[in-house]
This record gives structure tokens, sequence and C-alpha cells, in this order.
């Protein structure tokens, strides 16, 4: 428990405005997109570094727990008070430091929200290309906590190739600094991409240098509609084999664009069993090449019809199309359970099939879209938890989704993390010796265990990875 005097020097640091042990205040902080929630003791707010170590130092020399927190959006729990402790929100650590034309960087706050760089930097004809779902309210510190993905990333990759270096508060309080401004930095050990993807728990991130690229010219948005799935991921390969690396590959499998269906007024070929989104950008006059190239590469792989969008308007309705996949979801069933399984682009066919069967083993719906660039799946499990038996049916289709995805050669987390919600699977994934590593590394940097505990290490031996049993 938090006594008076941990409140007062709480209070000394960042002002007693600053400080919150109010219900009202901790039940705000309390849950995330998981829905679960955990109360912590206090709601802390901080504005520099220095405060930021100082609370740390203060944490670790009381043995309390500490967590930090962003815009709480994440689908894992990784910012859930699990322990109870504090909650050190960086929400007002807000500024965009830099913008360094020359250098191609920007250097930021942890609470700076992802869309807002985006749209300063293009301003400058600058891009910064991870791009979430969640851009419009999520923060660049929760992005490199859960290294962030998105539909871009199978031509520009994921947050992590973005990060030069950060500031960053350890565990004990010290403030050091990782990486740098340059291309090139083999000083000593990388802890940078270390930092990155850690979920909180290997510090706290306080200042972030981004790399940067040139905006794209223009760009080209074309739907296409597919017999089978086979079909679709066939199709992705082949663009990628001839030379083109489009900006995104979007899916949906038919258990997708049926629910569409029911929602909207989606109007494609009932036959339509597979959709591609497909994005290309780059220099204008190369733009209408890349397309009627893809079109001529896909066009014997069952293609029934296609949409090239001529306007900005006409993109944007495609992209509709693809939002509109979420919020349909809940007149299936009220409660979802949102993973982000990977596997290799080839055997996404192979995945889709494994997910219908478990879909009927245990008649639950089961509704997916994604990613096709990179094999990023977004599997969502439909269901009524107030149905008898219904929470028991939902953890074993989990276990087989979490099963089959390690065998066709994926993984548990794409761009998600593995948190709470995750962690007793990650024994499918890793082996004992690779977990031992992690938690080796984990203790020696947090020796009290204080920064945000309880997370991706199970409290209890993790499931490992048996076969399937056929339904």
């Amino acid at each position: 428990m938090l006594n008076d005097r941990i409140l007062q020097n709480l209070k000394d640091i960042v002002g007693a405005e600053n400080v919150s042990n109010l219900k009202t205040d901790r039940i705000t902080h309390s849950f995330d997109a998981t829905q679960h929630q955990f109360l912590p003791e206090v709601v802390v707010h901080a504005v520099t570094s220095d405060q930021v170590s100082r609370i740390v130092r203060l944490a670790n020399a009381e043995m309390i727990p500490i967590l930090p927190r962003g815009a709480g959006s994440g689908f894992t729990g990784g910012s859930l008070p699990i322990k109870g402790g504090i909650v050190l929100v960086l929400t007002r650590m807000n500024r965009i430091l830099e913008i360094d034309i020359d250098n191609l960087i920007a250097v930021v706050e942890p609470g700076v929200i992802t869309g807002r760089l985006q749209k300063e930097v293009e301003k400058l004809g600058l891009f910064y290309p991870p791009d979430p779902a969640s851009k419009d309210f999520c923060t660049l510190g929760g992005n490199i906590a859960e290294c962030a993905g998105g539909p871009r990333c199978v031509k520009y990759g994921v947050t992590r190739d973005y990060v030069l270096g950060l500031e960053v508060v350890t565990p004990t309080g010290e403030i050091i600094h990782t990486g740098g401004r340059t291309m090139k930095n083999v000083v000593g050990y990388d802890l940078t991409r270390l930092l990155v993807g850690s979920e909180g728990t290997l510090g706290i991130v306080t200042q972030i240098i981004l790399r940067l690229l040139p905006k794209p010219e223009a760009r080209k948005t074309m739907l296409v509609a597919f017999e089978t799935i086979d079909g679709a991921a066939q199709a992705v390969s082949a663009i990628i084999r001839g030379n083109i690396i489009p900006t995104t590959l979007e899916f949906m499998d038919g258990s997708a664009i049926d629910c569409v269906r029911q929602a909207t007024s989606l109007d494609l070929p009932l036959s339509c069993r597979a959709v591609l989104i497909i994005e290309v950008d780059g220099d204008r006059e190369v733009l209408d090449g890349q397309v009627l190239k893809i079109l001529s590469i896909i066009e014997p792989l069952g293609v029934l019809e296609n949409r090239i969008a001529a306007t900005e308007a006409e993109s944007e309705a495609i992209w509709k199309v693809r939002r509109s996949i979420s919020p349909s979801l809940r007149r299936l069933n009220p409660d979802k359970f949102n993973e982000d399984i990977v596997v290799p682009r080839s055997k996404v066919p192979d995945m889709i099939r494994a997910l219908e069967a478990i879909s009927t083993r245990y008649g639950v719906p089961i509704i997916n879209f994604g990613h096709a660039g990179d094999g990023n799946i977004h599997v969502n499990v439909m269901v009524d938890l107030k149905e008898s038996g219904m929470e028991e049916k939902v953890q074993l289709a989990l276990s087989d989704i979490f099963r089959t995805t390690v065998a066709l050669g994926g993984s548990v987390s794409g761009e998600h993390g593995i948190g709470t919600a995750k962690a007793p699977y990650i024994g499918m994934e890793l082996n004992a010796a690779t977990l031992a590593t992690m938690q080796t590394i984990k203790k020696a940097l947090d020796p009290n265990n204080i920064m945000n505990p309880g997370k991706i290490f199970p409290d209890i031996a993790p499931e490992t990875c048996s076969p399937i049993q056929s339904s």
C-alpha cells in the first residue's frame, strides 16, 4: 500500500495537481482495449524526464510496482496495472521537439499522437510510415512499447525500423541514451532494438529519435475480388515476385465479406470469397504502369472484378470497406477476442482453412482480415460470454489457433504484443532456454521487478506446442 509519506513524495516531485488516488481517476486508468480492469493505487502525470527518473527511483526504493501508460489502446493487457502500484501517465509529454529536414529525423516525446506526427512531417514533404489502426489516438511511446505495425509495413517496415535512438529511464531510475541521430551506429550493444517491443518492462521511454522518409508523390488504390482465398494469397506472392512491393496488401476472407455485406451496402459478386485492397505509391508517372502490371499478374488467379480508384474520394471509398469490418462485427455477438497472428505469406490459405475448422469444432464465429503482404491475420472470435460454457470454448479455440500458427512457421503476435492475454501461450513459440534468457535480462535490468510486472512472462508454466488433433 502507498502510505501518506509516499504520496507526499510523489506530489513533491510533480506537484499535487498531477497526483491522484481518487477512485474515479484510478478507474479511468485501470483498463485497456481488452476490457479487463485492475485498479492502480495512484495515478501520476509526469512532464519531464527528471520527474520520471525521480518517481522511478522512489518506486524502486519502496518496492512499488510502476507502469508507464500512454493512450491505453492496447489489445493484450500491456497497460493494465495488474499488480496495483503507480500508473505513470506520459500523455502530457507530448512535444514534437524537432523535425530535421536535412537529416530526415524527428525528435519527439512519448506522448505525441502518432497521427499528429505524421501530419506535421507531411506538411514539410516528409513521411513517417508506421500506421497502426489506432494512429489517431495512440501514442508513439505506446507504439515503441509494442513495436506497432500497420498496413504499410509490407513495404516500409514496423516501428523498430524507424527508431534511431531513445532516452530511457531504467527500472532503477537512471537516465540512459541509446542509439543516436545517425543511420549507422555500432557502438556497444543495440539497446534500442532491445527496448522497442519490450512492453514497458525494461524501462520508460522519455524521448525518441525517429527516422523519416521523403513523402511519396502519389498513390493508387484498387480493390480486387477473388473466387477463393487461395487465389488472393497466390496473387500476393505473384505481385511481389513481379518486383512490385505495394504500400499495402490488405485482405478480407469470406467470413469478413459476409459480415460486411450484412452491415453495409457492399456490392460484390456473391461468389466472391476473398478481397485484396492493393495500394502502390511513388512517382506519379510510374503508378499507372504498376497498376496495369499488377492486374496482368493476378488476372489468371480467379479475379472476379477489380476497382481502381481514380480520385481521392474513390480511394477513400475503398478503404471504407476495410474500416467497416470491425464495426460490423458487433452484429454477430457482443464479445470479441481480437488476435493478431502471423504466418508466412504462402501459408495464409492453410491458416484460413484451419480457422474455419476451429470455428466449426467449437461452434464459435471467427472473422478474419488483415495484412496479406506480411501474413498478419487479425483473427476475431465473436461470442456471447453469457452463454453457458462459452468462455471455456473460446480458450480452447484460442489454444488451437496459436498451436496451428506456430506449426505453420508463424508467430502468436505480430503487432499487439504479449502483455497478459498471450502470456500463457508464449511457450508455444519460445523454448525454455529462450524464455530463461529473456528473464535473465529482465532480472538484470529490473532486480526488484517493479517495472510493469506480470507482463510477457506467465506466472504459471506456459503452454507448449503440441500437435492439433484433427476434427
